[in-house]
């Protein structure tokens, strides 16, 4: 078999002569028209520290695909910042970029008949945005994390881009002053990197180091380490085999792979937004998986690790306490991980964990004994309810007792919530509830890290709820439900609801539920108006037309046939 299976249709024959001067002038000679054509989907932009290292990244894979044997062709792909855009109009393009990601990795993959992909990403929808084209195309490929950021620190304590936020609602408290918060500001972000505790970023990284499309250790190596890119360097050669191998991603992005990327996910204490991107990557893959199967393995599986943002640790932490293999030998020898799912490269689960303890060192707390987690179970529950029919995602760690009951407190945005909060409108026991943020609502579902920091500033986490139809930072905690649905803007619940309705959120009973009978939701629902599209032109209201419910993963191509 051709190493170049799919890339001969432009290098090969007579009538190809000029496909052949075109790659002439981007360095090919005779002997490079046999080679494999390998992508090296850069997403390196100076918009986020989560990018800003990517391009020595992708070089250093670069020059390990042509030491290896193959030509690289590299390509840039885009990014959204969602710490720069949090609580901005801007936070509407977060997911709809993880569309504009997938779809320009295809594009370019498919368009010019490349043998297989090498993909770097740094900040949230790099990931599931790469997967996504990756599971969609089906040629070998694997995923280069760009790292996570080295913690600041600050009196004593390390710092994450969190704990500005949270500081933005302390001060609105009256708890630190204007230098307290300055200080902050100024030692949050210390250099390249993506934002460092278990957020979102870092949970999809270690998402797919458990699924196989990474190498191990690397979803929790710093951003600014030799070791990163180093890794880099080693995806290359790894890659490389994989296509001369043929071992593609669909061999890989199993089921077994899937249950064993939520079974991590859930031991690290993860991001709700694994969630919705997991679901996403799934239909691209051609995998069932629905939403009940998050909470079926919650069920089974511990919280092992201490992370922030509920915990005390950062990801270089966890990364010197074992990383993500250590988290994993001990799923798999009390039977909670498939270990005969493949990997990239061509070992089994089991195998590439072989010479990996059974139980973490002794000397640190970070990953705690299987005999003592941070919880008995996962902290991702999945609540539904006459409020979320098709479901919704609570994050229940860092809550004392994750069950409320209280009155409504309405808004049809989050800047209208997050104005309430600051200006201390918000008592203890209400239940906030934020709609009008879905995917098509938004459009864009909308992550909400300002009112739910501000909320944990100031010292209403464990005495105050707050849902949503849009989505959740993975730097949020406290008693928090997102991802509701069906979603306001058709139809759902959540647009019925009234100010001080007595809503009850309960995550022992996994129940998301609206106390009002449903006759009195019935003539709701007959004088409720779908609201105007709030944009008729461009990308957000292409997307708003074609996202499915955040139920399937907020898809752009489900039942386009």
């Amino acid at each position: 078999m051709p190493e170049n299976l799919r890339s001969q249709v432009v290098t090969q024959g007579v009538q190809r002569a000029p496909n052949r001067a075109m790659l002439r002038a981007v360095g090919f000679t005779d002997d490079d028209f046999t080679k494999p054509i390998v992508g090296l989907a850069n997403g390196y932009s100076t918009i986020t520290p989560c990018n800003l290292g990517l391009n020595d990244l992708a070089k250093r894979a670069e020059a390990g695909l042509t030491t290896a044997g193959a030509m690289a062709q590299m390509f840039g792909t885009i990014t959204i910042s969602d710490g720069i855009s949090m609580g901005t109009e801007g936070m509407k393009y977060s997911l709809v970029s993880r569309e504009v990601i997938a779809d320009s990795i295809e594009t370019a993959c498919n368009g010019q008949s490349m043998d297989g992909v090498l993909a770097i990403g740094g900040c949230d929808k790099n990931m599931p945005g790469a997967m996504i084209a990756i599971a969609r195309m089906n040629i070998p490929a694997i995923f280069v994390y760009g790292g996570t950021i080295k913690p600041g620190h600050l009196d004593g304590e390390d710092l994450t881009v969190v704990s500005a936020f949270e500081a933005v609602g302390k001060h609105s408290a009256g708890k630190i002053d204007d230098a307290k918060l300055k200080a902050v500001e100024l030692n949050a972000c210390p250099g390249a990197g993506s934002c460092g505790g278990m957020f979102t970023a870092n949970t999809m990284s270690s998402a797919f180091e458990a699924m196989g499309m990474s190498l191990p250790y690397s979803s929790t190596m710093a951003a600014e380490d030799v070791e990163k890119a180093d890794s880099a360097e080693k995806s290359a050669f790894v890659l490389v085999e994989a296509i001369r191998q043929q071992i593609l991603p669909r061999h890989i992005l199993t089921r077994k792979a899937f249950e064993n990327a939520i079974a991590v996910i859930m031991a690290v204490g993860g991001s709700t937004n694994s969630v919705l991107h997991l679901l996403a990557i799934a239909h691209a893959a051609g995998v069932a998986l629905s939403i009940d199967d998050f909470e079926t393995i919650r069920a089974k599986v511990p919280v092992l690790c201490d992370l922030k943002p509920s915990g005390r640790y950062v990801t270089v932490n966890l990364h010197r306490a074992g990383g993500i293999p250590q988290v994993m030998k001990m799923l798999l020898v009390n039977d909670l991980l498939h270990g005969d799912a493949l990997t990239i490269s061509g070992q089994t689960i089991a195998e590439v964990l072989e010479d990996v303890p059974d139980q973490p060192p002794a000397d640190q707390d970070v990953i705690r004994p299987w005999d003592n987690p941070v919880y008995a179970q996962g902290h991702l529950a999945i609540l539904k309810g006459n409020l979320a029919t098709e479901g919704s995602v609570a994050k229940i760690t860092g809550v004392k007792n994750p069950q409320i009951t209280g009155p409504a407190r309405v808004f049809e945005s989050e800047e209208a919530c997050l104005d309430a909060i600051l200006a201390g409108k918000i008592n203890s026991g209400d239940v906030i509830v934020v709609r009008y943020e879905g995917p098509k609502g938004g459009p864009g579902m909308r992550e909400m890290l300002a009112p739910t920091s501000a909320i944990i500033g100031a010292g209403l986490g464990d005495s105050v709820g707050l849902i949503t139809d849009g989505r959740f930072s993975g730097g949020t905690y406290g008693m928090v439900v997102g991802h509701v649905a069906p979603e306001a803007a058709v139809g759902g619940a959540i647009a019925l609801v009234q100010e001080g309705d007595m809503i009850t959120i309960d995550a022992h009973q996994r129940s998301l539920q609206l106390n009002v009978s449903d006759q009195e939701l019935e003539q709701r629902r007959a004088s409720w108006q779908p609201p105007k599209p709030r944009y008729t032109t461009g990308v957000l209201a292409k997307y708003a037309t074609l996202v499915s419910s955040s139920s399937v993963g907020a898809v752009t191509d489900l039942d386009l046939d």
